[in-house]
């Protein structure tokens, strides 16, 4: 039987604080590691950086009952309140030792120092309130309070309300304990003052009940502020729900109208040519030329309302219409009737798909004006492709018979919707009768060179 002795080499040097860095810590290790680092973060990270102490805003409750030059004198209330603090510790501490003597002097600068300190640097005036005190305790030595000059106190107490209010609880916790420590630390080396008795306890019940004051208002602050962000979006969503009802509402009731009437064109212009015994050739090829039109109303209606019904709805990737489609739409309108001509000048070239889709349905919309409004007139597309954009000008002549011309019951928003049409892209617009009769639209949409390069390369 054979031992066989197994050597493990050494770890290498700096391993032990490799593996104490990756072993597990304890839940109170974390804990108290966590509090120290809060401790560091509030008290000692930028102590003594310049936060100044704004002014109260229009909507705070003392100046919103206020108006003009009051308003303007109460948004410096907080610090006029700080300010009667410090002359309050400088009386104290004049009324303690002599507004003569410069030990008197002294110790009221140091008592209204780190109170005035607070406008600027709050954290820093903690450090320098409880400096001060301790530098007042030794020239009040032996014959004043010890280890709390009244001076101190009163400085004390208002450097703590401040900076609790102008911090956070968990700052104000770790002033309150460093403010005890300082206590112990004093008594331990002044002792106690002359008439057997501490006001260290005293200061920290009393600080104590402050800071508590403080922390109530401070979290009561966070739960309106909480509360009103809640209120606000609970009344966004309600005016988009509300919305959203109502475009339902006019969803639905332009489908129940314009749907169905445009349905039955559809269905009646199909079935018409079956109702005539050997129909000509141009009578069918009309009602086709109705039906192919009410089924595109009806496509484009319905791509419209599911727009309006939903506000996610995802439109269609069905390529939207553009100047290269114009040719279709002039064949549809020069089967009803009028004579339609395209004049295109100017290098054709690729547009932004905006520029197209609107400039597309301003001649749409302005031909459909015509067949309304002028029938029988002839018409007359021009497009100009120019260096700065893009013009259009759609003319049609005078009413050949003026008694075929009925009321239209529209509401006039043709017109409307090709200025939106044209402000939306920043271009100009002229709408109005033309020279010798007849009605012109004239339009220039503009078009930066970059983007015009852009959509020709893509």
């Amino acid at each position: 039987m054979t031992d066989t002795t197994q050597t493990q080499p050494p770890p290498p040097e700096g391993a032990d604080e490799t593996f104490s860095a990756i072993k597990p810590r304890s839940p109170e290790f974390r804990l108290a590691a966590d509090a120290v680092r809060g401790m560091r973060q509030d008290l000692f990270h930028d102590a003594f950086a310049y936060r100044p102490l704004p002014r109260l805003g229009p909507d705070r409750p003392l100046t919103r009952r206020l108006s003009g030059r009051a308003r303007r004198y109460a948004a410096w209330a907080p610090h006029a309140t700080v300010a009667l603090g410090g002359l309050l510790a400088m009386t104290a501490a004049t009324a303690s030792f002599g507004g003569s003597t410069v030990t008197g002097l002294l110790c009221g600068l140091l008592a209204v120092a780190p109170v005035a300190m607070t406008l600027v640097r709050p954290v820093g005036a903690f450090w320098l309130s409880l400096a001060s005190t301790l530098v007042v305790s030794v020239l009040s030595w032996p014959w004043g309070d010890r280890p709390w000059a009244q001076c101190s106190v009163i400085s004390h107490l208002v450097v703590l309300t401040v900076v609790a209010v102008r911090t956070r609880p968990r700052t104000a916790a770790w002033m309150w304990l460093f403010t005890a420590g300082y206590g112990a630390f004093a008594e331990a080396l002044f002792g106690i003052g002359p008439y057997g008795a501490s006001d260290t306890a005293p200061l920290l019940v009393l600080s104590a009940l402050i800071l508590l004051v403080v922390t109530v208002w401070h979290i009561r602050r966070d739960a309106e502020e909480v509360v009103s962000a809640q209120q606000t979006v609970t009344a966004h969503e309600r005016s988009r729900r509300t919305l959203l009802e109502e475009r339902t509402t006019i969803a639905r009731e332009l489908h129940d109208v314009v749907a169905h009437h445009m349905s039955v064109v559809a269905i009646q212009a199909e079935a018409a040519p079956y109702r005539v015994e050997n129909p000509p050739p141009e009578l069918e090829r009309a009602f086709a030329v109705i039906r192919e039109n009410a089924v595109a109303a009806l496509t484009e209606l319905r791509r419209v309302l599911g727009v309006v019904r939903a506000e996610d709805y995802e439109a269609p990737e069905a390529p939207q219409p553009t100047l290269a489609d114009l040719d279709t739409l002039l064949a549809n309108v020069r089967e009803a009737g009028p004579d339609v001509t395209k004049v295109v000048t100017g290098a054709v070239r690729e547009l932004p798909q905006g520029v197209e889709l609107s400039a597309y349905r301003i001649v749409q919309e302005a031909l459909s004006n015509t067949l309304r409004h002028a029938p029988g007139a002839d018409a007359r597309v021009e497009i100009g492709y120019v260096l700065g954009g893009l013009g259009l000008r759609i003319v049609n002549g005078p009413v050949p018979d003026p008694s075929t011309v009925k009321p239209s019951p529209g509401a006039g928003h043709g017109v409307t919707g090709m200025r939106e049409r044209v402000a939306m892209l920043n271009g100009e617009m002229t709408a109005g009768p033309a020279d010798g009769g007849g009605y012109e639209v004239t339009v220039f949409l503009p078009v930066a060179a970059a983007d015009a390069g852009i959509e020709s390369d893509a």
